[in-house]
């Protein structure tokens, strides 16, 4: 569709919307057919979903027109709360010792590249235009939060499971730091390979959500390129940074003065370990 000389994404109706939600008769059917007993569970996540996005497009609504940088900042502050507060349930840890440091660690390592994004790569002159800022931020947040869930988990369910081997190699001279950097490694690790398997596939396998997002609203390939390269590659900096800086800051609260790890970190119900 041309709209004064600028070519925008065509419309779906309500109608055409309805129709793209008998496409779940397929995963439903399957479901009952295996016995797989998910059709509640999904017909409830979808349902959330949808309310959800409703919702979210009332509000960039109202955020989008007045493009106000308190506003701006505010929602996406409220964004990183809310994935700080998953973060800490998905991983089966305790909210009220933990929630602090991955908040701090969500806020830094998704605000300060999400600015640095706007300034120097897309040299905005706003960079709290809420029609970059809190799309883009919302796909690193997005990204750095399941990041997150797997290298912090792996992290302290490798700790539990060799905490003698660690308790060792503490009473062997080692300082805690260096006795936790193999577990370090290897929360990052896991929680890097599905981000790097992405990235890798990207352009051959599949367009991403953002492209793809792009191209349908009109822009050129190559702008939707540039753009999707300047994120991905904020992406994978921002998942890095808040892996690392969840599992140090974490460490501060979740050991004692003898770099014994404190049992109750951890829920009753917790599956780690």
């Amino acid at each position: 569709m041309l709209t004064a000389g600028i070519l925008v994404a065509d419309d779906i109706t309500y109608a055409g919307l309805l129709f793209g939600f008998f496409l779940l008769a397929i995963p439903i059917a399957i479901m009952r057919i295996t016995k797989l007993g998910m059709e509640r569970e999904s017909l409830t996540a979808i349902f959330r979903m949808t309310v959800q996005l409703f919702l979210a497009g009332l509000f960039l609504t109202v955020i989008f027109d007045m493009n106000n940088p308190v506003l701006t900042l505010s929602w996406f502050i409220m964004m990183i709360s809310f994935a700080a507060f998953e973060s800490i349930q998905r991983q089966g840890m305790s909210f009220r010792y933990l929630y602090l440091p991955v908040l701090a660690s969500f806020l830094f390592g998704n605000l300060l590249i999400l600015l640095y994004i706007n300034f120097f790569v897309i040299d905005l002159s706003n960079v709290f235009d809420a029609r970059y800022f809190i799309p883009i931020g919302g796909i690193l947040l997005g990204n750095s939060l399941s990041g997150n869930i797997i290298g912090v988990s792996n992290f302290y369910s490798n700790l539990k499971r060799n905490q003698n081997r660690y308790i060792s190699s503490l009473s062997f001279g080692a300082k805690m730091h260096e006795a936790l950097l193999p577990y370090l490694r290897s929360g990052l690790r896991s929680a890097l390979k599905p981000a790097v398997g992405d990235i890798s596939t990207i352009g051959i396998v599949h367009l991403p959500g953002m492209m793809t997002g792009q191209l349908i609203a009109g822009s050129t390939p190559m702008l939707a390129i540039k753009y999707q390269v300047a994120v991905m590659v904020g992406v994978y900096a921002s998942t890095v940074t808040c892996v690392t800086l969840s599992i140090i800051l974490t460490t501060y609260v979740c050991f004692d003065e003898y770099g014994i790890l404190k049992e109750r970190m951890f829920r009753k119900d917790s599956v780690i370990g």
